[in-house]
């Protein structure tokens, strides 16, 4: 364990890490607890699911900050996590729009933008698609897909690497690192493009439903447990961070990217609990189509 070579200074930074993961957690709970009592029980599992990406990321991060030898593993199980509520963001946006069918009957007419990122956003000849149950379907797989294939792809890792095929930072064409790392971030890139086009027809709907904000930490644990971990991992490889004894440099890496993680997900989570904690029977999102019935029966 490296806390065992920590000067005064280090320890002090340790121990303000484990806190900020541990309030991280406490808040989670408390929030789940207000959840479970306040939210209908067809939101309930999902929102929660959604409130725990960040304080989830955060301890899978702290563990690997006392113990750099679990740090595949716990880099892994954040994957799997975060692959799961990338599907689960996309099906609250449905169900706050008061579920598949209501949600087709409100855009019956309408059409989905698909000329949006992170796929196609300089694609602006595209068509706009009618929505239909078809096209739901779609998206949901392109979400699916991605809470499916990920953790098969990452078991798959981990039995390459307890084999010693698979080299974490060894990103050579002969290695399955490269290779499993870009299908990876191909089935990313459609999953996140799924989740914009629904946002973006929805958004305006949902705004009562704080669905901006939160679409916005989406947003920030997507770029910062992805690209940002991503962009400190490169560095490290091309010995851009360097080294500190007894860290290598893509040690060294791993260790910063993990307790940036653990202070940006605190802040998140303290955020998430403002932004998920409304009066949510005082925001019903379809009143008007549940007048439409009733105004129909009163027009001569």
């Amino acid at each position: 364990s490296l806390s065992t070579g920590l000067d005064l200074p280090g320890r002090f930074l340790f121990a303000t890490l484990t806190l900020m993961t541990l309030i991280a957690i406490l808040v989670f709970i408390e929030e789940a607890i207000y959840i479970y009592r306040k939210i209908p029980s067809s939101k309930r599992s999902i929102i929660i699911w959604i409130n725990a990406a960040a304080p989830v990321i955060s301890t899978t991060s702290c563990i690997g900050m006392w113990v750099p030898r679990s740090t595949m593993f716990t880099d892994f199980t954040a994957g799997i996590f975060f692959a799961i509520v990338i599907h689960k963001f996309l099906m609250m946006m449905i169900k706050e729009c008061g579920g598949q069918q209501v949600l087709l009957r409100r855009f019956e007419n309408g059409r989905f933008t698909i000329s949006t990122g992170p796929c196609c956003c300089c694609c602006l000849c595209l068509p706009r698609v009618p929505i239909t149950r078809q096209t739901l379907f779609w998206l949901k797989l392109g979400t699916f897909q991605f809470a499916v294939l990920r953790p098969v792809l990452i078991f798959l890792s981990i039995v390459l690497w307890t084999n010693g095929n698979y080299v974490l930072y060894n990103l050579s064409p002969k290695g399955p690192a490269l290779w499993i790392s870009c299908f990876i971030g191909a089935l990313t890139l459609f999953a996140l493009w799924a989740v914009g086009i629904m946002f973006r027809k929805v958004r305006i709907l949902l705004k009562c439903k704080n669905i901006i904000p939160k679409f916005a930490l989406y947003q920030f644990i997507v770029i910062l447990n992805q690209l940002q971990t991503t962009i400190i991992n490169i560095f490290a490889t091309q010995k851009l961070i360097p080294c500190a004894p007894p860290l290598s440099s893509t040690a060294r890496g791993s260790y910063i990217a993990q307790q940036l993680l653990i202070m940006e997900m605190f802040l998140i989570t303290v955020i998430s609990r403002v932004v998920y904690r409304r009066k949510y029977h005082d925001l019903e999102p379809l009143e008007c189509a549940a007048e439409e019935p009733g105004d129909k029966k009163q027009t001569p």
